[in-house]
């Protein structure tokens, strides 16, 4: 298999559980939204779950990593996700749209960021 073949199924992979993290992040971030807690603090907390719950899934599924090392530089590629996805967030609002909304917008985006950070960064020996 050719080094993009292998970047292109493992791309898949991590869109696959990326689908599972997706959904345990955004429905985290839209349940603390509807607790009531303005969108930077839930994203923050969403994000906080978040890398916990992914760690582990993208870092085995993905990578084919059991690292457990690897934690603080996922978490710092983390930390660049979630100031972007802020951002995001917060520029979007300016133009109106609902945090509902610029979350589910963000998504794909926030995905290919957070695949090259995990593989050129975090699990770049996988």
């Amino acid at each position: 298999m050719t080094f993009n073949e292998l970047i292109k199924v493992k791309f898949l992979r991590f869109l696959l559980v990326g689908l599972m993290n997706a959904a345990f992040g955004y429905g985290c971030f839209a349940g603390f939204i509807y607790l009531g807690l303005h969108y930077s603090f839930a994203l923050l907390l969403a994000t906080v779950l978040g890398v916990a719950f992914n760690f582990k899934s993208t870092g085995s599924l993905v990578f084919g990593s059991h690292d457990n090392k690897l934690i603080v530089r996922f978490v710092l590629g983390y930390a660049v996700v979630y100031g972007v996805n802020l951002g995001g967030v917060a520029a979007l609002a300016l133009f109106g749209v609902v945090p509902y909304v610029s979350g589910l917008i963000l998504l794909l985006p926030m995905a290919v960021l957070s695949f090259l950070i995990n593989n050129r960064f975090v699990f770049n020996d996988a």
